[in-house]
């Protein structure tokens, strides 16, 4: 009879290589510890990739080469599709992975039907997520050059009507930064608590 050790050892899942945007690294980590998804190792690529979407799919190559080089079997990559244009399906069809379903962490979080039923009414909006509300200014503002150049707002913004907070998590301090958010980009304001939307199926479920 094999012992008890054993047993238990077999009962429970592999360890599972997730390689995820900076992004939600807060939010997977959230995902894991509600559902008890402790076989789950995460491997954070940078989150300011989220700017530079070319840098993500040779991110990704590389993270994948050195966690099957650290004996992984079972990787699952935690992007979606995020500006890459078909790059990361490509990547995910070569080396035998799976990602996130969706072109964009707004999409999944929301859920990704319920994003894409409403499109027709978002097609004018700018989307923030809890993280893009805490880093706004280093992610959007700095990066853009409206800091130093505010007059550029208008060029850059000016075809958007709407901005949308996307929360995972029910937080009156990013709730406030997102609406200041929205007035320095002159856009009106639109709350929408999601929670982790399809990013919990997609982590239960590898």
């Amino acid at each position: 009879m094999e012992n008890a050790t054993s047993a238990r050892e077999r009962a429970q899942p592999k360890k599972v290589h997730v390689i995820g945007c900076g992004a939600i690294a807060r939010e997977i980590l959230a995902v894991c510890a509600a559902n008890g998804l402790d076989h789950i190792e995460l491997n954070c690529l940078p989150a300011i990739w989220h700017n530079t979407p070319e840098k993500i799919t040779p991110g990704l190559r590389e993270a994948i080469t050195r966690a099957r080089a650290d004996g992984f079997e079972r990787i699952f990559i935690a992007y979606a599709d995020c500006g890459t244009g078909g790059l990361i399906d490509r990547l995910c069809e070569e080396e035998g992975v799976t990602r996130i379903p969706g072109p964009h962490c707004y999409s999944f979080f929301a859920g990704n039907t319920d994003f894409a039923a409403r499109w027709d009414d978002d097609i004018t909006a700018f989307f923030l997520t809890d993280f893009l509300a805490r880093q706004f200014e280093a992610f959007v503002i700095e990066p853009l050059g409206l800091d130093r150049h505010p007059e550029l707002r208008d060029m850059y913004f000016g075809h958007y009507r709407k901005l949308v907070y996307l929360s995972q998590q029910e937080d009156a301090v990013l709730q406030e930064k997102a609406r200041r958010a929205a007035d320095i980009l002159g856009l009106e304001y639109e709350y929408r608590y999601t929670g982790y939307g399809d990013l919990t199926t997609s982590l239960i479920e590898i």
